[in-house]
């Protein structure tokens, strides 16, 4: 047994006391950063972190590039690498709807409190996202990416998870619903998507033991913002 290392011994790590977001960049600028800011804040305010630092780093110019942005008591973090998730996946990508639930006070921030979102992805392998549920079994995010459903031909953004910065993006300018959405709806799902800053807009293909094959519609594959990053 080894003694816990001081730069470790802190709430941020012991504790998961931290609010990060990861934007995409491309050519090292950060996208949506404004929106990735604004709700950056917003969780520190709720943990009683300090804002987060103002202006940006210096980034690396990568085609593609990760970067995330760390709060804890002490400051502000970041680390930027490339981003190379690989080929497109053309035909669309499966999820799993698991039995792991969002945190009921922390589920709507972007927190260091992450293990429940380890454990679906874990739990959803190998499907390329997995679901997580509330304490009423209302589908509400994702272990990696925030859904998007059509239901009775409306979009619909589940209630409970994280404001997605991209999938708002997306919705731009869209007539949409944000309601809960109960385990026993996906059925009648035609079409979904997984939304994040990693990988953009993915159509899903089906919703494993739930949906046959669903509608797998793109947004445009060179969108800076909503494409695959090849």
């Amino acid at each position: 047994m080894r003694s816990l290392p001081d730069g470790v011994n802190a709430p941020a790590w012991l504790h998961g006391e931290t609010a990060f977001t990861t934007v995409r960049t491309q050519q090292g600028r950060p996208l949506l950063w404004t929106a990735h800011l604004t709700r950056l804040r917003a969780t520190c305010a709720a943990l009683g972190l300090p804002p987060p630092e103002p202006g940006g780093p210096a980034l690396n110019v990568v085609p593609w590039g990760l970067l995330r942005v760390t709060v804890t008591a002490d400051g502000t973090y970041c680390t930027h690498r490339p981003l190379t998730p690989g080929p497109r996946p053309a035909a669309g990508v499966t999820v799993r709807v698991t039995g792991v639930q969002v945190h009921p006070q922390l589920g709507e921030h972007k927190t260091g409190n992450y293990l429940p979102y380890r454990l679906a992805a874990h739990e959803a392998a190998p499907a390329f996202e997995g679901w997580l549920l509330d304490t009423h079994g209302h589908v509400v995010d994702g272990s990696r990416t925030s859904p998007l459903l059509e239901l009775d031909g409306a979009l619909v953004v589940p209630a409970g998870g994280l404001p997605s910065v991209t999938r708002a993006a997306f919705l731009s300018g869209r007539t949409f619903l944000t309601r809960p959405v109960p385990v026993s709806e996906l059925p009648r799902v035609t079409r979904a998507w997984v939304c994040g800053s990693g990988t953009g807009i993915v159509p899903v293909r089906c919703i494993e033991g739930v949906t046959g094959d669903l509608d797998v519609q793109w947004p445009a594959p060179h969108d800076p913002v909503f494409g695959w990053p090849d």
